[in-house]
């Protein structure tokens, strides 16, 4: 084997995929996407291993503004190269170059698919979990509806996915469940990442803990993610406000995902740091009113 290293170059993206074939996972897909020529703005760094002069793997590192403590991390080696130390070698090639972001962050993170290739590699390299989640279907039906008042108590009403209010929810939650991995949630990145268009963002619904003229506040929301009814589960972002007590939290998160649930399936991605959002889950999941679909996603960091 005449290994030698260069960086990304246009078309190695069609050498590679060809070798590679179809991504072993979900996570290789995403990340494949992000192999590209290196960057300052935004920072990242792309590395090709070739053996005699073919890329047979590749490797990036890259800041997101998002997640500032730490750099994402994404290498890939042709099955027939594997198992021969190229993997650590980029690896190793990534970490020095990670010296050299403008933010000083060298902390590394990746995702992976637990019991798969990347993730025993992962492992290897000494990177350990951080946070876990899971893509579960609820189905339609099995949770019990709630009763709402009408002039007092918890009320449902659709929201407009450009409003102000519900944008300061959806920040303000997603800042808050991802203390493992801190967030710099704003609400101009809520919009432009959750809620606009763009984003495939069809509609929302939020639960108040009293009506809005008797100053109510959002206890949880749901956003959609699926412009016209299919058979196919509609995709939503659940959450609530991590503020109230643990009762108060679970109590709205059931009542909207009863009535989220009351016709048709629903499809979350639910991380161990959604507490209540994961008893929730993990109790229909005992009780067979939802399943998990696909894979779990580890995050790992090191």
């Amino acid at each position: 084997m005449a290994l030698t290293f260069r960086e990304w170059r246009e078309d190695d993206d069609l050498a590679l995929n060809q070798l590679w074939g179809d991504p072993e996972t979900v996570q290789s897909g995403q990340f494949r996407a992000v192999l590209r020529p290196s960057s300052n703005e935004p920072w990242s760094r792309c590395i090709v291993a070739e053996d005699d002069g073919i890329p047979v793997a590749a490797g990036v590192v890259y800041e997101t503004s998002l997640h500032p403590d730490r750099l994402w991390i994404y290498v890939e080696v042709a099955r027939e190269n594997r198992r021969a130390g190229l993997g650590s070698t980029l690896l190793g090639m990534l970490r020095k170059e990670a010296e050299t972001a403008p933010s000083g962050v060298t902390a590394l993170r990746a995702k992976v698919e637990p019991g798969t290739s990347g993730a025993a590699f992962a492992e290897a390299a000494g990177f350990s979990r951080i946070q876990r989640s899971r893509v579960v279907v609820v189905e339609p039906g099995r949770i019990s509806l709630p009763v709402f008042s009408d002039d007092a108590g918890p009320q449902l009403e659709e929201a407009a996915t450009g409003s102000v209010e519900l944008t300061q929810a959806v920040a303000e939650f997603y800042n808050s469940v991802h203390g493992w991995d801190r967030a710099d949630m704003t609400l101009g990145r809520a919009q432009q990442m959750l809620l606009n268009d763009a984003t495939g963002a069809a509609g929302a619904v939020v639960l108040r803990d009293a009506p809005k003229a008797k100053g109510g506040k959002i206890a949880a929301f749901a956003v959609s993610y699926t412009h016209n009814r299919t058979d196919e589960p509609a995709d939503v972002f659940l959450g609530y406000d991590t503020k109230l007590e643990r009762s108060e939290q679970e109590a709205a998160l059931e009542s909207l995902l009863a009535m989220l649930t009351y016709q048709y399936p629903v499809q979350l991605e639910v991380d161990e740091s959604m507490a209540p959002v994961a008893r929730i889950i993990q109790a229909l999941l005992e009780k067979g009113a939802a399943r998990e679909v696909g894979p779990a996603t580890e995050i790992v960091s090191g």
